[in-house]
């Protein structure tokens, strides 16, 4: 990789801007089938927000802490690179623990600890016997919110929908609407007429041996998600991709476009931009702002990622032994959740230390963005006595890290924006707008984008 050099001789048959897990990913799929292509990226390192620090013992991701083995595409993927070594989740990761009164309880996992959980109550545990015959909905756009409510009750939407949703989007769920943020979950209910029905019909569909490695575990790689991105930056030559560049696209005409990196100039037929929605104004600057308003009208949650290391023997090792903690908000906490990698993944911390990622800020709480490291490391440790019901407990305070643009949220006008994008790509033929703002949040959703980008959207150039 460099930061700088002479490009403005050289022929790529695609530029892809962003480094992310999106774009090398793309750019990994287009280097098989033998394209000639160019990564640029504006900051001084690829990954995007996947980054693993290691610091006197731990393992710290500052970014994304965790994938699901959710699709065929990150099954593939990771199959596929060398010195990439997956990584599942240990047994404890199949246990989510949930805060409620004051204290950790573990998300039902059977019918049995689903009857004598404290979490929900008695009218909507019994009423999940009727969750079958209920009317499915007739509003595309009703929010998570409302699909739970109606399907499974206020109890498991304020202690099972509303945690889960603030750990995968930091968001609302009375915002976020079902057909773009669960979209496995809204095709259930429209497809089967229940979940119950649905998830019993698609078990029993033929499978072929890659779907049957489709798991939904969790995963991460072996040393941390940074080696994923390294694996990609040697699959596709550190030479092929420029970093701690601004990249700008002008018109060129006939269809071709100029990039400007730095005071050079390329010409290019095909551009695709993975970069946040909020970044393609300045990028795309010839786009009239009708235009644009309606490709990145995404709203993000801010993210603070705090790594906490504390004593395994200073908390109940039950409240411990799960893939994490989730706050409702209905319990009023300054954090949304705690994700416990040195639990789940080996060799993530020093031996008789628990490594913790604890999650603020989010739609909940914008404002934590903007708070101090000091004052951000006092409510932490504050929350965590609290949950963990020690006074005495000393946790270290090992990083902060903050996300502006973390998570974008699949609200109503996701739908426009869509639309939006279908109908900018056919006026400015050969961009390619791609990225989180569309398709889905998690990295296997990143790398289905990649490989639909490259089997589909390019199928004229790649054919």
């Amino acid at each position: 990789m460099t930061e700088h050099k002479d490009i403005a001789t050289e022929c790529k048959d695609i530029i892809i801007i962003g480094a992310g897990l999106t774009g090398l990913s793309t750019a990994y799929f287009l280097k098989k089938r033998g394209k000639n292509v160019l990564v640029v990226e504006r900051m001084p390192r690829p990954g995007g927000t996947i980054q693993t620090l290691y610091e006197g013992g731990y393992s710290i991701e500052t970014g994304p802490n965790t994938g699901s083995l959710a699709n065929e595409e990150i099954v593939g993927l990771l199959e596929e690179l060398k010195n990439c070594q997956l990584e599942i989740a240990n047994k404890a990761a199949n246990r989510r623990l949930i805060w409620k009164n004051g204290k950790l309880h573990a998300l039902p996992g059977g019918i049995l600890s689903g009857l004598f959980t404290p979490l929900f109550n008695w009218k909507d545990k019994f009423g999940i016997l009727l969750e079958p015959f209920r009317k499915k909905g007739v509003d595309p756009d009703e929010p998570l919110a409302g699909l739970a409510r109606r399907r499974l009750g206020q109890s498991f939407l304020d202690y099972a929908i509303d945690p889960f949703i603030s750990g995968i989007y930091a968001g609302n769920p009375g915002e976020l609407v079902t057909r773009y943020a669960l979209p496995k979950l809204y095709t259930l209910e429209q497809s089967y007429g229940s979940f119950i029905k649905g998830a019993i019909a698609k078990s029993k569909e033929p499978k072929t041996e890659q779907q049957k490695k489709v798991s939904k575990a969790v995963f991460s790689v072996e040393g941390g998600l940074s080696n994923l991105v390294n694996a990609l930056v040697e699959e596709i030559g550190a030479g092929n991709i420029l970093l701690n560049v601004n990249p700008v696209v002008s018109e060129a005409g006939s269809g071709r476009y100029t990039l400007h990196l730095n005071g050079q100039e390329i010409k290019c037929s095909q551009v695709i931009s993975t970069v946040g929605a909020h970044s393609l104004p300045e990028l795309f600057p010839f786009v009239p702002e009708t235009w644009m308003s309606k490709i990145n009208n995404v709203r993000y949650a801010p993210v603070v990622q705090v790594a906490v290391s504390i004593p395994v023997e200073a908390v109940d090792k039950d409240d411990l032994r799960a893939f994490g903690a989730l706050i409702p908000s209905k319990e009023n906490r300054k954090i949304l959740g705690i994700l416990y990698p040195s639990i789940c993944f080996k060799n993530r911390s020093p031996e008789g230390r628990a490594l913790l990622s604890v999650f603020m800020g989010g739609m909940r709480h914008p404002e934590m963005l903007h708070l101090s490291d000091d004052k951000i490391g006092e409510l932490v440790k504050e929350e965590l006595r609290i949950i963990y019901r020690r006074p005495e407990l000393e946790p270290q305070v090992l990083r902060i890290s903050r996300h502006s643009h973390a998570i974008p949220q699949y609200e109503k006008n996701t739908g426009e924006r869509i639309q939006a994008i279908a109908e900018f790509e056919k006026l400015y033929p050969g961009i390619i707008i791609a990225g989180n703002a569309i398709d889905g949040i998690g990295m296997a959703h990143r790398a289905r984008q990649a490989e639909s980008i490259v089997s589909q959207r390019l199928y004229r150039l790649l054919s």
